[in-house]
């Protein structure tokens, strides 16, 4: 056994949707535990500063330009990524998102809703999560071993309401997740887990103007929130990264097929 299980050093992680209010905070952490972090977004500008900001703190990173629905693409960088590293360790899905079309407002119905956005919503949540799963756990096979962690939601625990399509779709990566822990491990053996995090409530560039108004006063709708969430407040992004490293972690090791649930207690409460 090891002495410290929960150590990461010198482990290559990926991290799609790096770039984002979560991603940036995961990745930045992440190599600031000795992981050698490749971060896939779309936002190159934003990817280029990150990857600055991790050297310049002692970190090891790389930057590569992704879209997650484009698998020759993805292909390419796994190979970027290999070329650098050597290998592929741990791939973390954060790439994800909603769109208005997809969400019902208050004032409408589900005849109301646009089934073309409902598609985008479903593609990049579920596809931009099987895209690279297959692309990079292929690398995982080859070497005998891998670690795959998603981003469901509170969405996929129990239908929230307005976000019809993203609630769907974090569903959706929530049995997929499950599925590919057996996938995996019963074709390839014991050195290959998935799991995936359901946050609960953070507030991202995504939702902001869902939840407080431009006053920076809350919504009716984070009202409603924070009156079911026994914390009585949002997550700080530093509030994942915990999680994340548990189960990057051989600390994890026996754990596979599991939804982690980080919500301040809001899918255990009722009245």
């Amino acid at each position: 056994m090891k002495e410290n299980l929960f150590c990461i050093k010198g482990k290559v992680v990926i991290i799609t949707g790096g770039c984002g209010v979560l991603g940036t905070a995961v990745s930045a952490y992440l190599a600031r535990q000795g992981a050698k972090v490749a971060i896939l977004d779309m936002a190159e500008d934003k990817g280029k500063t990150l990857v600055e900001e991790i050297k310049s703190e002692g970190g090891e990173a790389i930057f590569l330009s992704a879209n997650v629905l484009d698998k020759e693409r993805l292909e390419q960088n796994r190979n970027d990524i290999v070329k650098t590293y050597g290998t592929i360790d741990v791939l973390v899905n954060m790439a994800g998102g909603n769109m208005p079309g997809a969400t019902i407002a208050p004032d409408k119905t589900i005849f109301d809703l646009e089934i073309d956005a409902f598609k985008k919503v479903v593609d990049l949540n579920l596809f931009g999560t099987a895209l690279p799963t297959m692309v990079f756990a292929k690398t995982m096979v080859d070497n005998g071993a891998g670690n795959i962690i998603n981003i469901a939601s509170e969405s996929a625990l129990r239908p929230l309401t307005r976000v019809a399509g993203y609630g769907a779709a974090k569903a959706a990566v929530a049995n997929f997740t499950k599925y590919m822990a057996g996938e995996l491990a019963l074709k390839f053996g014991e050195n290959f887990r998935v799991n995936a995090l359901a946050p609960g409530f953070f507030i991202t560039e995504q939702n902001r103007t869902l939840l407080t108004n431009p006053d920076g006063s809350y919504t009716d709708r984070a009202k409603t929130i924070l009156a079911h969430t026994p914390y009585k407040r949002f997550g700080d992004a530093e509030e994942l990264l915990g999680s994340i490293h548990y189960l990057i972690s051989d600390a994890s090791r026996f754990v596979s097929g599991t939804i982690l649930v980080i919500d301040g207690g809001f899918d255990a409460f009722s009245i």
